[in-house]
């Protein structure tokens, strides 16, 4: 095969990126975000919120042994998963809808990746300067002591990163002080070293060596993003029918022979995907906007409007190079479709505040024995036995009282309880043993099935929960 005729290379060796600082609203956005998400996340296991004596009092908690997520007040039990399967659904629909409004906002500003890889960024010009200071240290071939005294400060500092993160990420799934003195007495759990080794290594590799080629191989969400996008979706573009032809103004040349793209390169320089948003819509494009502050500073400086790099939808382009007045920003984002999304997300928000609401703090599971179906008592009587699952969602012991309510007279017995109570324990699940039993006489002896109701009320506050089920007769 001829050079001509091989294949398209899929994967390009990485060329290392060095942003240069720049100021504006847009960066100070960022920064406000990274404070807020990083201190969310590292602060949150810390927490506490006291659900009694017995339950632990870690606000945020993903009890894997016990098949508990806690969340301040909120505690979901595994058959309540819907809980997170509509959270996980909002959250698409998020994403839909912001993709649908503003582009790859959530990649710009609050995806892990980008915060994190802002953070080692932070780092990298804290320690070994700004862009150019960094493309000399980078391009100098000789290992001095100046140059590995600043790598190695740099590689050490964003290990320290990494393992506060993988450490943070251990404590949501168990007691975070205890955890903490088992990992430094070397007492912790295996799962937890491999854990936080993990994600250690994924945090330093990703963050510090990787950066945006996770985005281009790895994520598959900028190709998923052009089926959320259209020509009404806000996005970081270039004007490019008031920037070109770009270049200096050079003296005795016409003002009208060149556009006000002076061709600084300040955009290609801040860009964390190290590309050129002049050249058009492009996949590594995180829409971060820091070429949009980088631009109107040097706007600013030559006396040009802003705005020659904008948030702008791809339609706008069109008619603002018509002559055409452009459309106000909010026109763009209030359309029909971000107004679908944001319908629908709002649904299934409300209807997970509801379920929340009304849901009780006790609740009942029959389930009837089938060997055998019923049983002839000695009397002539008819009795069936059920498996009853009591549900106590309080943090403190709970007595409950037994009632069957039916058409005719059932008499319900407990077994091991002579009164028909039951205790149980905090934040507990208990599995007890129903009889219910019919005269020989009575219509649910002689029917094939007979529904049946049981009723539990809590002893301690008069709360009541059922569960429906049937009663096997001779027929």
């Amino acid at each position: 095969m001829s050079d001509s005729q091989q294949a398209p290379q899929l994967y390009a060796a990485r060329e290392p990126i060095f942003p240069k600082r720049v100021y504006g609203r847009f960066r100070n956005l960022k920064w406000l975000i990274m404070i807020v998400t990083l201190g969310i996340y590292y602060i949150t296991p810390w927490l506490r919120w006291d659900r009694g004596a017995e339950l632990p009092d870690q606000a945020v908690l993903i009890d894997l042994a016990s098949r508990r997520f806690y969340f301040f007040w909120i505690e979901i039990w595994p058959y309540e998963f819907y809980f997170i399967g509509g959270l996980l659904i909002m959250a698409g629909l998020g994403l839909f809808l912001f993709t649908s409004a503003l582009g790859r906002v959530w990649c710009g500003y609050t995806c892990p990746q980008t915060v994190w890889v802002d953070l080692f960024i932070l780092v990298e010009r804290w320690i070994e300067g700004d862009r150019n200071a960094r493309l000399r240290l980078q391009r100098q071939k000789k290992w001095d002591l100046r140059k590995l005294r600043l790598r190695v400060t740099k590689w050490l500092t964003w290990l320290l990163i990494a393992v506060s993160t993988g450490g943070a990420w251990v404590f949501y799934f168990t007691d975070a002080p205890q955890l903490a003195v088992d990992l430094l007495t070397f007492n912790a759990h295996p799962v937890a070293w491999s854990t936080i080794l993990v994600m250690t290594a994924t945090t330093f590799i990703f963050g510090g060596f990787m950066r945006e080629q996770v985005c281009n191989y790895m994520c598959p969400w900028p190709r998923i993003q052009a089926a959320m996008m259209d020509t009404d979706t806000l996005t970081v573009a270039y004007r490019h029918w008031r920037g070109e032809p770009r270049g200096k103004l050079r003296k005795n040349e016409a003002p009208d022979t060149k556009g006000d793209c002076i061709d600084c390169m300040a955009c290609v320089n801040v860009c964390p995907a190290g590309i050129d948003i002049r050249d058009g819509q492009q996949m590594e494009c995180i829409t971060c906007a820091l070429c949009i502050d980088a631009c109107d500073e040097i706007m600013d400086k030559i006396g040009k409007p802003r705005g020659l790099i904008a948030y702008m939808a791809l339609k706008d382009e069109v008619s603002e190079t018509a002559g055409e007045t452009p459309v106000s920003p909010w026109k763009h984002i209030f359309r029909l479709r971000t107004m679908i999304y944001t319908g629908l997300w709002s649904l299934i928000g409300v209807g997970l505040m509801f379920m929340l609401f009304i849901r009780s703090d006790i609740d009942i599971s029959v389930a009837p024995v089938r060997s055998p179906v019923y049983i002839t008592m000695a009397d002539g009587s008819i009795r069936n036995a059920y498996d009853v699952r009591l549900r106590n969602k309080h943090g403190e012991e709970r007595s409950f009282s037994l009632l069957a309510n039916a058409d005719e007279a059932v008499l319900l017995e407990v077994e091991g309880s002579d009164d028909g109570t039951v205790t149980v324990a905090a934040d507990e699940l208990r599995t007890i043993r129903v009889y219910l039993t019919v005269g020989e006489d009575a219509d649910a002896a002689s029917a094939a099935l007979t529904d049946m109701r049981i009723w539990i009320t809590d002893e301690g506050n008069g709360d009541r929960a059922h569960a429906d089920t049937v009663f096997n007769g001779r027929g």
